[in-house]
């Protein structure tokens, strides 16, 4: 008895194991190509606010990360540098200033989404026509999947 609980723990251990390294490495293996450094150089040319991403945020961790710098401009944000990989990121434009899981949630009913990020070492995203990057103060990258903060900058006092 006791030897088929242990191989239902073990098993059950394996399995979940299984489970979250394909969770997490499914992104980094079905992400298309970065933009090339050149492209998101000139895309961030005409950038109204530029800020700095940094890993030392209260809500960033070893597995939840970016760093990096943000372009943002009127039809376009850029980011050159890197993200720490994982599923479903969406980048959001916030209100105020967070920088953790529950600062954003207690915002998030105000802030917009303006895409999803899909590569890890720089992406360009398009403003959509109904957003105005000054009514916002914060951009923010979010697991939505998992409801994870990843990073943020704020680029408007």
């Amino acid at each position: 008895m006791m030897k088929r609980l242990i191989l239902l723990v073990t098993h059950i251990v394996a399995v979940a194991f299984g489970f979250g390294l394909g969770v997490y490495l499914l992104p980094i293996l079905t992400a298309p190509p970065s933009p090339d450094a050149a492209m998101l150089e000139e895309m961030s040319a005409d950038a109204l606010y530029t800020v700095t991403l940094s890993r030392d945020l209260p809500g960033s961790d070893f597995l939840h990360w970016g760093e990096g710098e943000i372009s943002l401009g009127t039809e376009s944000i850029v980011h050159t540098g890197k993200l720490a990989p994982g599923p479903d990121y969406k980048l959001y434009l916030v209100p105020s200033f967070v920088d953790d899981e529950a600062s954003f949630e207690a915002v998030k009913d105000q802030s917009v989404i303006v895409g999803d990020v899909k590569t890890f070492g720089g992406f360009a995203l398009t403003v959509p026509d109904d957003i105005n990057i000054d009514a916002y103060t914060t951009v923010l990258v979010w697991c939505e999947a998992f409801g994870e903060f990843i990073t943020s900058a704020q680029y408007r006092g």
